[in-house]
């Protein structure tokens, strides 16, 4: 097993994600959970990453109850506070004491804002809810051991963030690899937080199960390089070049899942620049993208005053495949700045030197747009299963 030096912390590069947990009947499967930890922490992992959301807010419950069974000292454990869910207000002490309960522990070794992006940004700076004093406070008294951020806001809400609190932040988890790489900009944030000495932790690291199971060709040119290698494995690899990256979290579902991405820690053998150069080669066929090079020419005669290479970008993303994730920053705008506002006059269009028909885009974006959930709404599902878990303790 690969590990990486945290603050005096030997973490193993790889860590187990807990979203993504295998399920029988849409309830965790926790016999098979408990061998995949104990098949983890034989071969060397030792973080272990969950959040007050993941399956149903049961994810917390099943990753504590397993961990309480092995020393204390032979693992970390991180979890998040919901700041990113939408809610009538906010009791981060609740939570927390919540958390530690669930998870039969009596302090954190990491502690996250659960993504900080357009809309959450506003929740962890209002001084009504005392988010952030109050987990700083928690670091001080020891029940927390490192503080730090998730993200997948826009570069923009990053650098805010880390200029009002990036002092107190001691890490930041991203959502990185080879196709994000360039189309969430996420060279910009790993390089953006490198330039702050923030230790990087990465999340969907093959883009939820996409890069895991590539096309004929791609999987071919990657055979070329090296055989009898997942697509997975390359995935992890291009990841194991950047030096700023600390935790690559995985969410494993099954036994297969985990022996396969053991083996490429074991090996630990970061990808060589003709395997990288493959890499961003097939991401860019994978894209399927509009070709705005944000030049803004469409933004002066827009009567709406739509930042249309904004919305082309996160478009772009939503071409790749449909994402909450545009979904929260769409919600983040106001209404006369989402895709839906375009009336369809056409000055952009004339004036665009790529020739994209941005009206046809805004229309295609909407419609893409209704068929993901609203975060909002994402939001009080989840708060209400979360009310009716304590219910029944």
């Amino acid at each position: 097993m690969i590990y990486r030096d945290f603050m005096g912390e030997k973490l193993s590069l790889l860590g187990f994600g807990t979203m993504r947990l295998p399920t029988v009947d849409g309830e965790i499967d926790e016999a098979q959970v408990r061998r995949m930890v104990e098949y983890a922490s034989a071969h060397g992992v030792n973080y272990y990453d969950t959040a007050y959301p993941y399956h149903n807010s049961k994810s917390e419950l099943v990753v504590g109850k397993i961990l309480s069974e092995l020393p204390r000292d032979s693992f970390y454990l991180a979890t998040k506070y919901p700041g990113h869910q939408i809610a009538e207000s906010y009791d981060p002490r609740a939570v927390f004491e919540e958390q530690l309960e669930k998870c039969r522990v009596d302090y954190f070794d990491f502690y996250l804002l659960h993504n900080v992006y357009e809309n959450s940004i506003r929740t962890y700076k209002d001084p009504r809810w005392g988010i952030i004093d109050y987990f700083i406070e928690q670091k001080r008294r020891g029940r927390i051991h490192h503080l730090g951020f998730s993200t997948h806001g826009l570069l923009d809400t990053v650098t805010e963030f880390l200029d009002l609190y990036g002092d107190e932040m001691e890490f930041c988890q991203i959502q990185l690899n080879y196709l994000d790489w360039t189309l969430q900009h996420a060279k910009e944030k790993y390089e953006l937080l490198t330039s702050r000495g923030i230790p990087v932790f990465v999340m969907e690291p093959v883009r939820g199960g996409k890069l895991a199971s590539l096309g004929e060709e791609a999987h071919a040119a990657l055979a070329a390089h090296r055989s009898g290698v997942s697509d997975a494995s390359f995935a992890f690899r291009f990841l194991m070049r950047l030096k700023n990256v600390n935790v690559i979290l995985s969410g494993m579902s099954d036994m297969a899942q985990m022996e396969d991405n053991i083996r490429t820690f074991e090996e630990g053998l970061p990808a060589s620049d003709a395997e990288t150069e493959t890499l961003l080669k097939i991401a860019e066929t994978m894209k399927d993208s509009v070709p705005c090079t944000a030049c803004r020419y469409c933004c002066a005669g827009c009567p709406r005053k739509l930042d249309i290479p904004k919305l082309l970008s996160l478009y772009n993303e939503m071409r790749v495949a449909p994402s909450s994730n545009v979904g929260m920053i769409i919600d983040s705008l106001d209404e006369n700045s989402r895709p839906d506002a375009c009336i369809g006059c056409g000055r952009c269009s004339a004036i665009c030197p790529q020739k994209i028909d941005i009206p046809e885009a805004m229309k295609d974006f909407s419609a893409r747009l209704e068929k993901v959930p609203h975060w909002a709404d994402i939001c009080r599902e989840r708060e209400e299963a979360a009310r009716r878990l304590r219910e029944r303790k």
